[in-house]
């Protein structure tokens, strides 16, 4: 399903929609940070997806970089919370979904790099590289929360 995302666009459709998900920050040996490309919308992103019921948001952070990436991860603590009502995404059925992700550091247990048919391309990046590819506003102000080291944002 396409995907079209939104920050701060007064032409963007009105949200009808409010899931719970969740992100994660993932990093290498050498401090770069997992990004992949995602296939429904084309830009980068950090793995991550909504939780399915019967499931805790750690379970679902666990479940969506292993889909998405190849990767077997443990979380370690929260990065944010992320609602802001100005990031909607919308989907071709119509859903248009406002923004709620809890975005966890995660360290790597396992796994093996790889693309799904959710990502075009996965790899790690140094935040330099990262500044010059195509990621909305609200997925680099998560990055940038991480790098900063502080304690949870609540936005």
């Amino acid at each position: 399903m396409a995907r079209t995302d939104y920050y701060d666009d007064p032409d963007a459709p009105a949200a009808n929609s409010l899931v719970p998900g969740g992100s994660a920050i993932v990093v290498d040996g050498q401090g770069r940070i997992l990004l992949q490309r995602r296939a429904d919308s084309g830009l980068w992103a950090l793995p991550g997806g909504t939780m399915n019921v019967g499931e805790t948001l750690g379970q679902a952070i666990i479940r969506e970089v292993r889909e998405e990436t190849g990767l077997a991860v443990e979380p370690v603590r929260i990065v944010g919370i992320y609602s802001d009502p100005r990031y909607v995404f919308a989907y071709d059925d119509g859903e248009v979904r406002q923004e709620f992700n809890v975005c966890l550091a995660c360290r790597i247990t396992g796994g093996e790099l790889a693309v799904s048919e959710e990502s075009r391309e996965v790899g790690f990046f140094t935040p330099a590289q990262i500044e010059r590819l195509n990621l909305h506003p609200p997925i680099r102000r998560r990055i940038d929360d991480y790098l900063q080291d502080r304690d949870p944002v609540i936005q």
